[in-house]
C-alpha cells in the first residue's frame, strides 16, 4: 500500500475510527459531522474495506471495524500528494508558502525553526 488516496468522506470515517480504534457503522455514524445516511456509511467502510484501509470482524449482528493504516501514514501521502502536485516536488516551497501565507506568532516561528534545525545538528555529530 503504497499511496493513500483517501476522499474527503473517507477522511471524515478514518478520523472516526483513528480516534476511536475501532468502531461499528452506528459508532462511526454518530461521530460524522455530517448528517449521513447509516447506508452512506456503511458503503464508504465497505469501499474503505475493500482498498484495504480498514479490516472487519464480526461483532453480534454488526460489525467492527478497525484501521489497517494509521493517521500518519495517511498524513505522508496526503502532504507528499500536495507536494507533488502544487509544488513541483519541492517541499521547501510547501513550507515556504505556509510561513507566507499565515501569521506566524513568534512562538510558532520558533519551533519551526527548532524542528528545521534538528535534523541539521544531528548530522553534525
Amino acid at each position: 500500500m503504497d499511496e493513500l488516496m483517501l476522499g474527503n468522506r473517507e477522511l471524515d470515517v478514518m478520523r472516526v475510527l483513528w480516534e476511536l480504534g475501532s468502531g461499528t457503522v452506528a459508532d462511526v455514524r454518530e461521530r460524522l459531522p455530517a448528517d449521513l445516511a447509516y447506508t452512506t456509511v456503511l458503503t464508504i467502510l465497505r469501499n474503505l474495506e475493500e482498498k484495504s484501509y480498514l479490516s472487519r470482524v464480526f461483532e453480534g449482528r454488526a460489525h467492527r471495524y478497525s484501521p489497517r493504516v494509521n493517521r500518519l501514514a495517511a498524513r505522508r501521502s496526503a502532504i507528499a500528494r500536495v507536494v507533488d502536485t502544487l509544488f513541483q516536488g519541492a517541499p521547501e516551497d510547501l513550507i515556504a508558502h505556509m510561513v507566507e501565507d499565515r501569521t506566524l506568532k513568534p512562538s510558532e516561528l520558533r519551533r519551526l525553526r527548532a524542528m528545521i534545525d534538528a535534523p541539521e545538528r544531528s548530522r553534525k555529530r
